[in-house]
């Protein structure tokens, strides 16, 4: 989860932005990483869950 949330920052505008707001607002980049890796287990247990595939929006 860690690596793939380390490529997200990079790669993935929604991620990179949240990232990059918890990092401005004076979180550790390891505590906006964790916190990003959170997101990303929530958007992907409710896609689980409503039958969705990925948007990028």
């Amino acid at each position: 989860m860690f690596m793939a949330m380390m490529s997200s920052i990079q790669c993935n505008p929604v991620f990179k932005q949240k990232y990059e707001h918890l990092k401005a607002a004076g979180k550790l980049p390891k505590v906006a990483l964790i916190a990003c890796m959170r997101k990303l287990i929530v958007i992907l247990n409710t896609m689980v869950k409503n039958q969705q595939q990925w948007q990028l929006n």
